[in-house]
């Protein structure tokens, strides 16, 4: 408590609450002296009584949280959409993970031989049949080819196709897809013509298929969707920020609907070099499919992935009213910042473990709820340790939780990772089987909670957390659960 003496001197602060005869806002006296440092004017003593009486009404009414009850406001997922390493298929995605299966191999995209690094999860065989025309396919940023496929799919998997949508208010819905680096094959091809030919030779989509936004713009031209459409860009935590930002476009009346995720392509020679550079990047090239190994002490660096994943996030009122297939319920999330280093998570992790905290706080949820956690585990020395560290400080007793590492079968995604590991998670609910961490030959013994090490595990999942963290000290949770009337 502070006590906060001004021109009205009966004026007091009570934790984050206010008390004046003027009615001024006195927040900004929150960081003050402990009361016993202050000296207190004899008018302000008169109230003491008064004082303890409010503190004791206050512990008095202090009850679990509460989740949301208006149907406005509670936020569904309704459709889901992937393009991966295993495919574009949901269900064959998650069956690869639970098969253990690596989808890491050599790089054949460009010529890799004289790379420290030359193997990732990296996506053949990739097809946009019946999603994008054979035009703009030859001319697409993959990162925004594999946006339009996933991003359609989750739509059809939502029924929400186009003789649907054209029956709805398109104004009431959103796309928000983020990615971490954009266009960077466009960007690299426009930087090298510049180079070699001039100017002059620059091809006139070199802007508008390498600026981050175009993702949720194309989708948006194809489909006429009109609500709230932008991306965000917060390196590897990128899709989990956009989740939370369109579900806050729900909560607060400004969408129904919003076509939400994260789309990445950076296996090129740019985006593997820039990493290299980093010393980010696992360079076990005799051994590609053991390469990323969350908490194992040998792991020495993380796997380039890439993709997409989409979700249709909905509110509850609007989900019903259409007769839509509810999979899952968003319950909330939270973003944060390190303020600490460009790479370096916090070691002590407090970004993380307040991250967490906040989640839960939005999604009226108390840590003995959460029983399961997608974690980022990307596989680097400082990273799993200190993401490890943070849960262990929210959650007390982890004798009944699992958490699971993603990146161990189809390397680390970047600004899609949110979005691929978010369908994981989904799907966990769903069939109430985890995937397992693969390559944990020797665990890290300070890794105390069950990390599903190489055989998939049944769980009926209570509540999942999901876990991004990005380049910045980016911090990101969001809390799924199943969908209960």
């Amino acid at each position: 408590m502070v006590v906060a003496v001004g021109p009205c001197s009966s004026s007091l602060v009570i934790g984050n609450r206010e008390l004046g005869c003027n009615g001024a806002s006195l927040r900004h006296f929150n960081g003050l002296r402990p009361v016993e440092n202050v000296q207190i004017a004899p008018a302000v003593r008169k109230t003491a009584p008064r004082i303890q009486r409010i503190k004791a009404m206050a512990a008095s009414t202090v009850a679990a949280p509460k989740r949301e009850k208006d149907p406005k406001k509670r936020v569904v997922i309704t459709g889901m959409g992937v393009v991966s390493v295993f495919g574009n298929n949901i269900d064959t995605f998650y069956d690869k993970l639970l098969e253990g299966e690596s989808g890491i191999g050599p790089i054949d995209r460009f010529d890799a031989s004289t790379f420290s690094v030359r193997f990732g999860g990296q996506i053949h065989d990739f097809s946009s049949k019946g999603y994008i025309d054979g035009k703009n396919d030859r001319r697409l940023d993959d990162c925004w080819r594999y946006c339009l496929v996933a991003g359609k799919r989750a739509l059809e998997d939502a029924n929400l196709g186009p003789e649907v949508l054209d029956k709805m208010d398109k104004s009431r819905i959103g796309v928000l897809v983020g990615t971490g680096m954009g266009g960077l094959t466009a960007f690299s091809n426009g930087v090298e013509a510049l180079i070699q030919k001039g100017y002059k030779k620059i091809t006139s989509f070199f802007i508008p298929y390498s600026i981050t936004n175009m993702g949720s713009a194309l989708l948006a031209i194809d489909t006429g969707l009109m609500g709230p459409n932008y991306s965000i860009s917060t390196a590897c935590a990128t899709a989990n920020y956009c989740f939370y930002a369109a579900a806050n476009h729900i909560r607060r009346g400004e969408a129904e609907l919003v076509v939400v995720g994260g789309t990445e392509a950076a296996i090129l020679p740019t985006g593997v070099g820039g990493f290299i550079a980093c010393r980010a990047l696992c360079q076990r090239n005799n051994e590609p499919q053991r390469a990323s190994r969350p908490w194992d002490k040998n792991r020495d660096g993380f796997v380039m992935g890439e993709g997409s994943g989409v979700l249709i996030m909905e509110s509850l009122e609007h989900a019903m009213k259409r007769g839509a297939n509810i999979i899952a319920e968003y319950l909330g999330g939270s973003i944060t910042c390190d303020a600490h280093h460009m790479t370096d998570p916090r070691s002590d992790g407090l970004g993380v473990s307040s991250c967490i905290k906040n989640s839960l706080e939005d999604a009226g949820v108390s840590p003995e709820e959460v029983n399961y956690v997608t974690a980022h585990a990307t596989s680097t020395l400082a990273g799993d340790l200190a993401e490890v560290n943070a849960v262990k400080k929210v959650f007390k007793n982890t004798s009944e939780m699992k958490m699971n590492g993603t990146k161990s079968m189809i390397g680390h995604c970047l600004g899609a990772a949110g979005g691929l590991e978010a369908i994981a998670t989904i799907k966990a609910i769903t069939t109430g089987w985890l995937h397992p961490t693969i390559n944990q030959d020797d665990l890290e013994p300070e890794v105390t909670i069950d990390t599903v090490p190489n055989v998939k595990k049944k769980h009926e999942v209570n509540v999942a957390i999901s876990n991004s963290f990005g380049f910045g000290g980016h911090n990101s949770v969001v809390v799924f659960a199943p969908f209960n009337p």
